[in-house]
C-alpha cells in the first residue's frame, strides 16, 4: 500500500463516512422488490380463477390462458387456487381482448414465414373477495413473444403447439406482476 495515499483519508474520517451512508441508505425508503409476498401481505392465502372471457375469435384461447395462469399460481405454491369463489379469500378475472399473430421472418424459396410475433392483450382483475376491494388492476396487460415455426411446417399446423407455449409465458408474467404488487 502507497503510504501516502492512507493519509488521504484518515481513520476517523473513513469510519464517519461509512456510518453517514449507512443512516443515509436506512432511511432513503428504498425497499427491494421480489419478495411474492404482495398477496399474502393483503391477507390472500387462496384465490379462485374462472375461465377467462373470450373476446377474440380465437378458438380455446381463454381456457389455454386460464389453465396457464392456474398452473402458474399452483407452480409458486404461496396462493392455493381453489375452484369456486366461496372458500377463496380473492377472485382473479381476466378477459382477453386482443390475439394477434403475425409473421416477422421468412425464409426458403417460397418465403413462407418461419418466425412469428404473438401479441395478447387482457385485462385482468383481482379482488379481495371478503373486503371488496380491488387488490390488482391492469385494464390493458400486453404480452408480446415470438415463436419460431420448424423447417417444413406452417403455422397453422404448429397453433395448438404455439399457443400453449405463449400461454406459458403469458402467465409466468401475469402471476409475477400480481405476486410481486406492481
Amino acid at each position: 500500500m502507497n503510504p501516502g495515499k492512507a493519509r488521504m483519508f484518515p481513520a476517523p474520517f473513513r469510519a464517519a463516512l461509512a456510518v453517514g451512508l449507512a443512516f443515509a441508505c436506512a432511511s432513503c425508503g428504498y425497499m427491494v422488490r421480489g419478495s411474492g409476498r404482495f398477496l399474502a401481505d393483503r391477507n390472500i392465502s387462496s384465490v379462485y380463477i374462472p375461465i377467462f372471457k373470450n373476446l377474440t375469435t380465437r378458438y380455446e384461447v381463454d381456457v389455454k390462458l386460464t389453465e396457464a395462469v392456474i398452473s402458474e399460481f399452483i407452480s409458486r405454491g404461496r396462493v392455493a387456487v381453489v375452484p369456486g369463489s366461496e372458500s377463496a379469500d380473492g377472485i382473479l378475472e381476466g378477459e382477453i381482448q386482443g390475439f394477434i399473430v403475425e409473421p416477422i421472418a421468412y425464409s426458403g424459396a417460397q418465403g413462407s414465414a418461419d418466425r412469428y410475433s404473438i401479441t395478447i392483450r387482457a385485462s385482468v382483475v383481482l379482488k379481495d373477495i371478503k373486503k371488496n376491494t380491488v387488490l390488482f388492476s391492469n385494464p390493458a396487460f400486453v404480452y408480446r413473444g415470438e415463436y419460431e415455426v420448424p423447417e417444413g411446417m406452417d403455422f397453422e399446423s404448429q397453433e395448438t403447439e404455439a399457443l400453449d407455449e405463449i400461454a406459458k409465458l403469458f402467465a409466468k408474467n401475469l402471476v409475477v406482476f400480481i405476486v410481486e404488487g406492481f
